[in-house]
């Protein structure tokens, strides 16, 4: 098979149990050092904690081990370019040291300024019943526009969709306006801390003299100093597309179609500088081909997360999508799984270690026995065992069958 199966897994308060995780089927696990501060240095024995708690029942049931760090942090300073960035970059060259001598050795990061992945509504919900993550770029509007009321934010929007922002703000209730601001304004997955809609302003305002050009130059340049070590101690390292693939809040996003992917391996032509290929992030913009850049930077691609976006009809060709079913949406996943068992078998004949990549089925409806489930047994939003069980059965069962098939 062309996939080692992992599940997401944010540590021992996550209430997705690494036994649900066994019991999907999953050999791998996804984690992170989430109390951690970003920028700190990852201790080996840290790590190894970790690890003792991801197999300590190995000795009873399935194997599991970590197989994928998401994320190694990238702190605020490198992607601002600010002097102290030495510092912070140092200490993640020390942390890829320790991980690799644990026997960690792919790491997953991104390069978002500020917000990680945005959605406007959390518990949209779909014809079975089940809840999903839901994009709209007018109820963003609204955000921005009359809750966050940045400066010169109608620069960023047309006139018709500041209207109807408008107007849609107008109408809403207490309770829903602070939904809206408490969803945009999520924390980290993993993290049980939002950002403070009284101190964002000014974590935006840090970005006023950084534009598209600068913010690339500052990714370029972390590369190019993190890679190199990375590529010497066998870490494969996987950026994540941004989520979704456009500018928000004034802020440039630079991981979003295929030509920023080609300029950030060009800028550090080794191997170990790859992707986290996400299906979702990348699929949500029509003119990403997704099959296409699956087979293009495949030797590059270490790390894959599949799930679907649907991309909704809009009259005023606003951005609208929510997370379909795994196998539905607007992915081709029959082609970009196809594409990835395919370049799994380039591996095997090239002699590579990595012929197996690991993938993990991203985000889940939550749905069955998980929509019942409140407090500390609420898992974080996209997160919950079954959705993500039921996506994970799903991409399985076609990878088996393009795998047949080609044996024909």
């Amino acid at each position: 098979m062309a996939f080692i199966q992992t599940m997401r897994w944010f540590g021992p308060n996550d209430p997705v149990s690494l036994m649900d995780i066994r019991q999907a089927g999953c050999t791998g696990v996804v984690s992170a050092l989430h109390q951690i501060p970003v920028g700190e240095v990852w201790s080996v024995e840290e790590i190894k904690q970790r690890i003792q708690l991801i197999e300590a029942d190995n000795h009873r049931y399935t194997r599991l081990t970590w197989d994928v760090v998401e994320s190694l942090p990238v702190h605020e300073d490198i992607k601002k370019g600010l002097p102290s960035r030495e510092k912070y970059i140092e200490n993640y060259k020390i942390s890829l040291r320790n991980l690799a001598a644990c026997g960690i050795k792919t790491v997953c990061y991104n390069f978002m300024p500020v917000l990680d992945w945005s959605r406007t509504n959390l518990n949209y919900q779909m014809p079975d019943g089940s809840l999903a993550l839901r994009f709209v770029w007018e109820d963003f509007a609204a955000f921005d526009l009359c809750i966050l009321k940045r400066p010169n934010a109608e620069a960023d929007y047309s006139e018709e969709i500041q209207a109807k922002a408008r107007a849609k703000f107008a109408q809403m209730s207490p309770e829903e306006v602070a939904t809206l601001q408490n969803t945009v304004l999520l924390g980290l997955p993993g993290s049980n801390e939002a950002f403070e809609l009284a101190t964002f302003q000014g974590l935006l305002n840090n970005y006023k003299q950084i534009g598209d050009k600068e913010l690339r130059q500052n990714l370029y340049y972390f590369i190019q100093q993190v890679a190199p070590l990375a590529e010497e101690i066998g870490v494969n390292l996987c950026i994540h597309p941004d989520d979704p693939p456009m500018p928000l809040l004034g802020l440039p996003r630079v991981v979003s179609i295929e030509s920023d992917l080609e300029q950030l391996m060009a800028a550090c032509d080794v191997r170990a500088n790859g992707i986290t290929f996400c299906t979702g992030s990348l699929g949500v913009r029509a003119d990403n081909d997704l099959a296409g850049i699956a087979e293009r930077f495949g030797n590059r691609i270490h790390f894959v997360h599949l799930r679907a976006t649907k991309r909704e009809k809009s009259p005023d060709n606003q951005l609208i999508f929510h997370e379909a079913d795994h196998l539905t949406g607007d992915v081709d996943m029959y082609a970009v799984v196809k594409a990835f068992v395919l370049e799994s078998k380039k591996r095997n004949k090239a002699g590579l270690e990595d012929v197996q990549i690991p993938m993990r089925p991203d985000h889940g409806h939550q749905m069955l026995d998980d929509l019942n489930k409140t407090g500390k047994n609420k898992s974080y939003p996209g997160y919950s065992a079954i959705g993500r069980l039921k996506g994970l059965a799903e991409l399985r069962g076609l990878e088996m069958a393009i795998e047949k098939g080609l044996m024909l």
